[in-house]
């Protein structure tokens, strides 16, 4: 008779998956995946990409799992694999970088940007819209929670150019914000 062990604790699916335990690692994978997915979109365009992107992860998760000292949430030790294994992918296909982009200017006469009742998908879809190396920053800063010093490390920049990055990313969103506001009004008069 074949007896299914079931993993009910997070330190049950951890010794299970250092075991090389098959069930343990399905587990794990059934349980951030989609979570996983998300962070990988974040960074990568591409959904098939991304989901490439996302297995390498669980694979480097895997790999390393000996190295999880206990310290901290389990969780962020894996997201951070993850979005690294992002980063990774982007500087090898996409060549990352962090110029500043010349032709943009911020046009300091539009009005002032109001808070606007915006569905998640259309703020996430202006966060795709931005240059490269300010979606980057942005998202790494202001929806994983990396300080502008972990980021400088993580890409291999400076952190004024982090901060730079950041600050250029939330003009141009609050300048998408601002024009969708005024297009909505002109439509809704």
């Amino acid at each position: 008779m074949f007896i299914r062990k079931t993993f009910t604790t997070e330190s049950a699916i951890i010794q299970g998956c250092l075991k090389g335990n098959r069930n343990a690692q399905k587990h794990l994978y059934d349980q951030y995946s989609g979570k996983f997915l998300i962070i990988c979109r974040r960074y990568i365009k591409d959904r098939d990409l991304a989901e490439d992107v996302m297995i390498e992860g669980f694979m480097k998760i895997f790999e390393k799992l000996e190295q999880y000292e206990g310290k901290g949430s389990f969780e962020g030790w894996m997201k951070r694999i993850i979005v690294t294994q992002s980063l990774l992918t982007l500087r090898k296909n996409q060549k990352l970088s962090m110029e500043v982009n010349l032709d943009y200017e911020l046009e300091t006469s539009l009005p002032r940007y109001e808070f606007v009742d915006m569905e998640t998908n259309e703020l996430l879809e202006m966060i795709h819209e931005l240059p490269l190396g300010y979606q980057t920053v942005f998202n790494l800063y202001a929806i994983e929670g990396y300080s502008h010093a972990e980021i400088s490390d993580l890409l291999g920049i400076s952190e004024n150019t982090s901060k730079s990055q950041l600050s250029r990313a939330r003009a141009m969103l609050k300048q998408k914000i601002t024009q969708l506001q005024l297009k909505e009004r002109r439509i809704n008069g």
